[in-house]
């Protein structure tokens, strides 16, 4: 899964993408170079980042959905987002996939939403408003944690219709390094083995501030820790740049 940042402060690479042109022309980029699933995303959820609306995400996305599908039909794409007007936007566009970071907290008709379209759904990890998101919890074990989180969120999703389902843990969110680092180690743990499993780890703090880099200097380390990832049953590895596996 190759990410499509459509935003002027992304952590790693805002503002490169956020027009039409410089949007397809990264996502031939990311194709090229191995990505099967472009993952377009219209708003920032890195610490501090501006909080948008709903009308806003789709001012910014436009027509970059329809453009992709045109030029690219073979590329699967899955929406970033929070809200539910995104995801009928988005469907109504040519997505394929709904990745919602938020386990339909932030927008009470979201799932509802997901569920009527028919679309698959990543569930993510994540604590339970916005707000609060990157808040440290002191978990008692992590991989315990998680896995209640997802078997609550599961049978909700079920109870609304929505079958089609993969589970992404949430590197980077509410979670301390030793966390995400116990993570990685316990990954195969993780679900059960009984759905697709993602992991979004690229250009994550977890990697880069205890060696003292900055995000676009730990190609080499974040290889590693996908190669290991890969070994233990990870099914979608979301990054920035596909071409990183093939070092």
């Amino acid at each position: 899964m190759g990410i499509l940042n459509l935003t002027p402060d992304s952590f790693s690479d805002g503002g490169k993408f956020n027009n039409e042109k410089s949007a397809l022309q990264q996502t031939e980029n990311l194709l090229k170079n191995g990505a099967t699933i472009i993952d377009i995303g219209a708003q920032s959820t890195r610490p501090n980042a501006e909080f948008l609306k709903a009308d806003e995400e789709i001012r910014r996305i436009g027509n970059v959905i329809s453009l992709i599908k045109k030029e690219f039909p073979e590329s699967l794409i899955s929406l970033d987002t929070f809200y539910s007007d995104v995801v009928q936007f988005g469907y109504d566009e040519g997505i394929d996939i709904v990745n919602d970071i938020s386990a339909g907290q932030f927008d009470s008709e979201l799932l509802d939403t997901v569920s009527k379209t028919g679309l698959p759904y990543i569930l993510m990890h994540i604590n339970p408003t916005y707000d609060s998101m990157h808040d440290k919890i002191k978990f008692d074990d992590i991989i315990i944690s998680i896995n209640r989180f997802f078997s609550e969120k599961v049978n909700l999703l079920r109870q609304k219709g929505i079958k089609d389902i993969i589970l992404d843990p949430g590197f980077g969110f509410g979670k301390t390094i030793e966390d995400q680092y116990q993570m990685i180690e316990d990954f195969d743990y993780i679900g059960f083995g009984k759905m697709p499993i993602l992991a979004g780890i690229s250009k994550k703090s977890f990697i880069y501030k205890p060696l003292g880099k900055q995000p676009n200097e730990v190609d080499k380390e974040t290889l590693d820790l996908h190669h290991k990832l890969l070994g233990k049953g990870t099914n979608i590895i979301r990054l920035h740049n596909p071409e990183s596996l093939k070092l």
